[in-house]
């Protein structure tokens, strides 16, 4: 536990620098709404972990060992391109500014399939409740810096700075996993065509596969698409960087936090899929509070309330679908297949957002909010009653990972 918390901090850190913070940034900036919408697009390499998380399974990098090695080059090479993006003007150079958010974002996202596997290898069945819940808490506290206090300090500072600075909180990470033990690990692939094919082989002969992977894929849709236009959102609703920071991320975040934990508690409780399905209703419901926010206009009461209700369903939301997802991996191919249904998680949900900017201006921010929840709520319709069946069949024998 006292190891994945630093973890979970350094993997949480870069997430809000390429997502909301960027987006708060390019606003502040000038940028056209649409364009902003579009930017959201440098997240995608959150979303296609599983085109090179077959080399973290397969390689074991000389210093640190074969998880450990990945996370510590990978989180230097974050905080080099993080202080390059800090040092270039999204106006002025925008091609270069998105190519190096682009390079940031190929790194956070490989520290993440590193961190995903280690975490994979360390944990006992018994542990994964108790580990993902530290593992959150220490990602969304990450978030809670790189969000909220990062958008206090550029009412001060210029946001390059706070990037620059940002990109130095990364030795907690570096630190962590130089000094952390090496999991006990099952034998890797024995060559690149192995640790492409038979991960997804031991995928697809779990019963009911493709559908559980549409489920997981649609899980999020809703929150995913409101949060990629939350800051413009309040930027256009007159809200300032501080307002945005105290209330949207810091009460967010830390209600996230609460939520993670009490979603871990309630899966304990009432096992996986009664708690998943019912997150999966509540969330896109809680997009109507963003509606109503956009009716009502400016009040820091509702915004307050709003964030507080709308993150502690997400964070409810986001334990149970980890614990299912760290649950679903075979400890010989971890890399990948967390890789695979992590970024199933979120695929929908940023493809989604990058036309959301387009949409926010011509169906204005209520109706934008209630189709996000109405798309949310379909999504789940769609897929849960197969995905039920799938996680109550028997998983392939020789996953040690599954339950």
């Amino acid at each position: 536990m006292l190891i994945l918390f630093p973890l979970g901090f350094a993997a949480g850190l870069p997430y809000m620098l390429v997502t909301q913070t960027l987006s708060a940034w390019l606003a502040n900036a000038g940028v056209a709404l649409g364009a902003v919408g579009l930017f959201t697009a440098v997240s995608l390499p959150y979303s296609l972990k599983l085109l090179w998380a077959p080399l973290v399974d397969l390689i074991a990098p000389p210093l640190g060992g074969r998880r450990r090695g990945w996370i510590v080059l990978f989180q230097l090479a974050l905080a080099a391109a993080l202080v390059a993006l800090g040092a270039t003007s999204p106006r002025a150079a925008p091609l270069s500014f998105a190519a190096l958010a682009l390079g940031a974002t190929f790194c956070a996202a490989t520290v993440d399939i590193a961190t995903d596997a280690y975490r994979t290898d360390l944990l006992a069945p018994d542990e994964r409740a108790a580990g993902t819940a530290v593992y959150v808490f220490g990602y969304r506290a990450a978030m809670l810096v790189t969000g909220g206090l990062a958008l206090v300090a550029a009412d001060h500072l210029p946001f390059g700075r706070v990037y620059q600075l940002s990109a130095a909180l990364l030795a907690v990470g570096v630190i962590t996993a130089l000094l952390s033990p090496e999991p006990a690990t099952a034998a890797p692939p024995s060559s690149l065509r192995a640790a492409v094919v038979e991960p997804l082989a031991d995928w697809l002969a779990r019963p009911r596969a493709i559908a559980l992977l549409a489920f997981i894929t649609l899980y999020r849709l809703s929150d995913l698409v409101a949060a990629a236009m939350s800051t413009p959102f309040l930027v256009a609703a007159g809200f300032s960087n501080t307002e945005i920071g105290l209330a949207n991320k810091n009460v967010g975040i830390a209600a996230t936090i609460a939520g993670a934990l009490g979603g871990g508690a309630l899966v304990a409780r009432f096992g996986l899929w009664r708690p998943l399905v019912v997150f999966g209703v509540a969330v896109p419901l809680s997009n109507l509070l963003w509606a109503a926010l956009a009716v009502v206009g400016k009040s820091h009461a509702l915004l307050v309330a709003t964030v507080a209700v709308h993150d502690a369903l997400v964070g409810c939301a986001i334990a149970a679908l980890e614990a299912l997802l760290l649950g679903l991996c075979n400890r010989r191919y971890s890399a990948t297949q967390y890789a695979l249904l992590s970024a199933a998680a979120g695929l929908a949900g940023r493809l989604a957002a990058a036309p959301s900017g387009w949409l926010a201006a011509r169906l204005g921010w209520p109706a934008f909010f209630i189709a996000s929840a109405a798309a949310g709520l379909v999504a789940l319709a769609l897929t849960a009653p197969t995905a039920g069946r799938a996680i109550g069949s028997p998983a392939p024998t020789d996953s040690p990972r599954t339950s």
